[in-house]
């Protein structure tokens, strides 16, 4: 947009006159076009976007893609057409076509609440007629809500309840109208009808039939004048009017007011500042068991579904918490891709498994299977309204740095809240922001320095704090100065309607001044065109050139956009070309911009150029000439002239031909303002037209050396080790620590006993400052170590898991009674193996539960879900061709150095062949990760760590126990020795609480063993507290000796034995759990494997391939 001041009037304008020109047509710009349209005033709406009917809306995945425009201005990526329906831009979707907005928000019309009317930004001359205007506003999009409650509606309404401090739910009212009525069979076209289907697609774009902005452009009256504001199509083409009102929405508003302040336009400091997102919080879960009815329907499922039972509008639910944000579910519609939700735009919670989510909802889609139900959840409230629109100059895009939001941690708690209750995945923007409701960058305020307009909407002037320019108006999202935490469609037509009538009173009163009777005369004139301004180009040829050279003897480089009419092609007598009248493709108009740093810093626009290719002076008849004039502005107000001129002689038999059409002769002049007595800038110089070359480099980074430090060295407390006899027999042993200091405590803490995994310890850690032991000893209970039958230090060649269950467990128990009395209670602390043993020891009646005050699990319960890798593992005969290769002598020795038979070492050969997630340059670890898989995540544990678990822990591994081991990881729940399931039947048996941690980043055990088994817990055993608890960045051993396992699992475990101590006796009645709302749930940590799990797992399976037949 540019202001007419000190610019000649063309001789070839357009020849539009039009009084307005409103620029946008979503509900800010059509509310102004339809008032001054009513009031007689020459309106001409200006939209980016095409007209959609309602048949032209993408009914599918691929028609949606050609609805969507993509920018990446990171990535220098853009794809889809100009007009498309969906925008993305920077990291905000709008909506792009004649309507705005209103195409594919939904219609949801709210009024705007006290809080923001409230906030100090709010302007107070709004509040004199807000309720006034916010009524008109809403009598003419002729709001509405639906009698019918809709399956998603009553959905959340149920899971909703509880889930936030206090909340409440509210009735949306949409700018739609509703026909509950309407047959249930052979639905009308959607192009004969305004009714709403209620088949959830609005988002995918609808035709808001109470917003027609195609109405209100009027045809001009031919009376041509000299107008004062010069609004831009493109960089070359433009049309006239006194009146220009700016409602392309937040970016394109702004953009247009940085691109003419670029311009020579003065706009204030804070033109782009206090940007608002509104407080949205996008989210999408995926793969829900509860029957929300997520997805649009398509023509053949209107037919069939009553009209109660279809998913309803895009937006039927609206829950309020008192925290200070609103959340709204949302219809996914038919035509959503929905691969861009799940996965590609977004991240997961949990983590891991969005690829797989999206696929196998293909299949059943293909399958013609009942698809798992997804919704949208959208949260508004409150940012701080101080976001950033700039315009980056090196992109030449606009983009937006997001407003703080306090409130964002919130959000996402009440969405994991909600997907937890509802089942299934949470997809959320993988970016702190994603707007769909913005706000801001043209705020309104009372003077320059706090906005860029005033309440009516004028554009300010800082020449003055209060002065503006005449003409210019913004009517749109972007005056609203703050987030007003609801939808707010309903707020931007209000501040619509408050600066419509400032503004038609304005323009009238402008009309009479100018011509007397004239706005009268008008009243009667009401004529409606429309015109698509695309047509005009269908005609021309465009052409790019690129000249640099020096002028006056500085670098100066020329970027041009040439565009050459032909209009009157058909007309143009081909006799005339001899009598020297040039051909009309040669002949046309210029933009771009002139990059001249010893001027300017900034770039020069080109904000008028002509320019003839083929000019014939008489007096050099055999002399071609090419001719540029070019008009340029600079952001200081500055205004040039560049002049140019390429001579073509054909004489010297064209000698000098390149270099005649390579070189421009150019002139540069400084344009004198009026009244000023400066001496003007005269510059001379030549321009050559250059071919560029670019190349791309890829960067490359380097790693980072990085040091070990000592480990700490303290002294371990005290132990005392006792041989204990099992009931079979077998000696197993029994470690335990003891404070001294606290004996003599009024009430001793239960006394705590320790089981460790397969083979590695995972408590006892002399190495590490704070282990577990020493943990428990500090809070003040007393120890208890249990070395197994397959503990290293007294391996047993013939053991399996239910032996320990059944045996050494309750041995260490009876110990423990016969040292501290038998109604003592014990806190049980199991890893891994150990925790399948305590399953097997209680639901097996080996131990009874009344001894027990408490059991935490880690990476362990009667449940044993596998990675991929750990289940091909299984699944493979590699543990009876181990025990094969092994014979007799079970107890395989790990320490490179020990003595061991040709048996032996083949195993362990075999065994570092395999793959696996991590290498490790320690031979012992590489033989201990190929049999089971990594233990650990080597990042999370101490270098000193690692070196005293392969020489001290690690020394021996049983593999007695591994047929039993694979028989539970292949039935992935506890069974005996057989194979035979007789435990899981037993629930009753576990009277207690219970808490389950699994690693978040599995290496061997994934979450959903403790998913599965703390539902199993809730619903049988509902009496007591069960708790579960993910522990992002820990693989398996890790949880229990890594370097921050003291920081971010042992509370965990601490806080759940010190409630169990709380609780000792307490008998109070607990919540009991709905069978139905558990099977809504789903594991929110289930991971499905990823690419890599499964490229391993397939790995190993054609290893084991080869080393059949090598062997065969």
């Amino acid at each position: 947009m540019e202001k007419q001041a000190g610019i000649e009037q063309r001789a070839d304008d357009r020849g539009d006159d039009y009084d307005a020109i409103v620029v946008g047509s979503g509900y800010g710009g059509s509310v102004a076009a339809c008032r001054m349209s009513t009031a007689g005033i020459k309106v001409c709406l200006l939209e980016k976007g095409r007209r959609w009917k309602a048949e032209d809306f993408p009914t599918d995945s691929w028609k949606m893609m050609s609805a969507v425009r993509y920018e990446n201005r990171n990535l220098s990526i853009r794809f889809g057409p100009e007009d498309a329906l969906f925008q993305k831009d920077s990291l905000a979707a709008v909506a792009c076509g004649l309507g705005g907005g209103s195409l594919v928000n939904a219609g949801v019309m709210v009024p705007t609440p006290i809080r923001a009317r409230r906030n100090p930004k709010w302007p107070k001359e709004w509040e004199r007629d807000w309720d006034i205007c916010e009524s008109s506003a809403a009598a003419m999009l002729r709001i509405q809500s639906s009698s019918v409650k809709f399956p998603i509606a009553k959905v959340m309404g149920e899971i909703a309840e509880g889930e936030f401090e206090e909340s409440i739910q509210s009735s949306v009212k949409l700018s739609v109208k509703f026909d509950a009525e309407e047959p249930p069979s052979n639905p009308p076209k959607l192009e004969q009808t305004s009714s709403c289907f209620a088949c959830g697609n609005c988002l995918a774009g609808y035709v808001n039939q109470n917003l027609r902005p195609y109405h209100n452009i009027l045809k001009p009256d031919g009376i041509s004048r000299k107008r004062r504001w010069r609004v831009y199509i493109n960089e070359i083409d433009y049309i006239t009017s006194d009146w220009v009102i700016l409602s392309a929405g937040v970016l394109g508003t702004t953009e247009i007011l940085f691109r003419s302040q670029m311009r020579g336009l003065r706009l204030p400091d804070t033109l782009g500042s206090g940007f608002s997102c509104n407080g949205n919080t996008l989210a999408y879960v995926a793969g829900s068991a509860a029957p929300v009815n997520g997805y649009g329907l398509n023509r053949k499922q209107l037919s069939e579904i009553p009209y109660q039972d279809r998913p309803g509008p895009s937006i039927s639910s609206s829950h309020t918490s008192s925290l200070g944000f609103t959340i709204q579910s949302a219809i996914l519609p038919r035509a959503y891709p929905y691969m861009l939700f799940e996965g590609i735009t977004t991240y997961t919670w949990p983590t891991g498994h969005r690829f797989f989510q999206g696929i196998v909802d293909r299949l059943k889609r293909f399958l013609g299977l009942r698809l798992s139900q997804s919704i949208i959840l959208n949260a508004m409230g409150y940012d701080e309204s101080d976001g950033k629109i700039m315009l980056d100059k090196d992109t030449d895009k606009i983009c937006f740095h997001p407003p703080q939001d306090p409130l964002l941690p919130r959000k996402i708690i009440a969405f994991q809240k909600l997907t937890k209750k509802l089942g299934g995945i949470l997809f959320m923007s993988r970016y702190r922001s994603t707007a769909v409701h913005l706000l801001g960058g043209c705020n309104a305020s009372s003077d320059s320095s706090g906005g860029v307009c005033n309440h009516k909407g004028q554009v300010f002037d800082p020449k003055t704090p209060a002065a503006v320019h005449s003409g210019l108006y913004v009517c749109d999202a972007s005056l609203i100065p703050c987030s007003v935490g609801i939808n707010p469609s309903l707020t931007i037509a209000t501040a619509a309607e408050h600066a419509s009538r400032f503004l038609v009173q304005d323009i009238l009163e402008y009309k009479n001044k100018i011509s007397p009777g004239s706005a009268a005369a008008d009243q009667n004139q009401f004529s409606v065109t429309a015109k698509n301004l695309e047509n005009d180009n269908a005609s021309t040829v465009l052409i790019k050139e690129t000249m640099r050279g020096y002028v006056g003897g500085m670098p100066c480089t020329v970027h041009l956009k040439m565009k050459m009419q032909s209009q009157n092609l058909e007309s143009f007598d081909k006799r005339n070309w001899f009598t020297g009248e040039p051909h009309p493709l040669l002949r046309g108009k210029a933009g771009g911009y002139v990059v001249f740093r010893a001027i300017e810093k900034e770039k020069l626009h080109i904000i008028d150029g002509e320019m003839d290719m083929c000019v014939v002076d008489c007096r050099t008849p055999y002399t071609q000439y090419m001719r540029y004039r070019l008009l340029l502005a600079a952001a200081s107000g500055s205004r040039y002239i560049l002049e140019g001129k390429k001579i073509m002689n054909p004489c010297h038999f064209a000698l000098h031909a390149w270099r005649e059409t390579t070189t421009l002769h150019v002139t540069f002049n400084k344009v004198a303002p009026i009244g000023s007595t400066d001496t003007m800038l005269n510059l001379k110089g030549e321009l050559r037209t250059l071919v560029r070359t670019y190349i791309l480099q890829i960067p490359r980074g380097t790693r980072e050396n990085f040091t070990v430090t000592d480990s700490y060295d303290k002294s371990y407390p005290s132990s005392i080790v006792d041989d204990i006899r099992t009931a079979d027999g077998f000696i197993i042993r029994c470690r335990h620590w003891r404070n001294p200091s606290l004996l003599n405590r009024d009430k001793l803490l239960s006394p705590i006993l320790l089981l460790n995994g397969y083979t590695m310890e995972s408590y006892w850690l002399p190495t590490e400052p704070q282990d577990l032991v020493r943990t428990l000893l500090d809070e003040g209970h007393e120890v208890w170590l249990l070395q197994t039958r397959l503990h290293p230090l007294n391996p047993a060649n013939n053991a399996t898991i239910e032996d320990v269950g059944k045996y050494d467990i309750p041995a260490a128990i009876g110990k423990i009674l016969e040292v501290h009395g038998p109604s003592t209670k014990i806190h049980v602390v199991a890893h891994c193996a150990g925790g399948l043993a305590i399953h097997i020891a209680l639901m097996g009646g080996h131990v009874s539960a009344t001894h027990i005050a408490s059991l935490s699990c880690t990476n362990s319960s009667m449940f044993f879900k596998l990675t991929a890798v750990a289940t091909i593992k299984m699944w493979l005969p590699l543990v009876p061709v181990s025990m094969a290769i092994l014979g007799e002598k079970k107890i395989l020795p790990l320490m490179e150095k020990s003595k061991g038979s040709s048996r032996h070492r083949l195993l362990k050969f075999i065994a570092r062949c395999l793959p696996r997630y991590e290498r490790c340059s320690c031979k012992e670890c590489e033989v201990l990760s190929g049999i089971f898989g990594n233990a650990f995540w080597h990042e999370n544990v101490s270098p000193s760590l690692h070196q005293w678990l392969i020489t001290h822990s690690a020394t021996n591994l049983p593999m007695s126990a591994f047929p039993h081991l694979r028989r539970i990881c292949n039935s992935r729940y506890i069974v005996d020795s057989n194979g035979n399931s007789s435990f899981l039947i037993h629930p009753e048996r576990m009277a207690i609480s219970t808490l389950y941690i699994s690693g978040g980043r599995s290496l061997l055990v994934t979450p959903e063993t403790s998913f599965l088994a703390n539902k199993y817990r809730k619903l049988h055993q509902p009496g007591f507290r069960h708790e579960r608890v993910v522990v992002d960045g820990f693989g398996h051993s890790d949880l229990l000796i890594g370097e921050k396992s003291h920081e971010k699992v042992f509370p965990h475990i601490i806080s759940h034995i010190r409630l169990a101590e709380q609780e000792g006796n307490d008998s109070t009645p607990r919540k009991k759990y709905s069978k139905e709302a558990l099977d809504w749930a789903d594991d929110p940590d289930r991971e499905y494997r990823d690419f890599g799990s499964w490229f391993f797992a397939l790995a190993i399976i054609f290893f084991f391939l080869l080393l059949h037949a090598l062997l065969v």
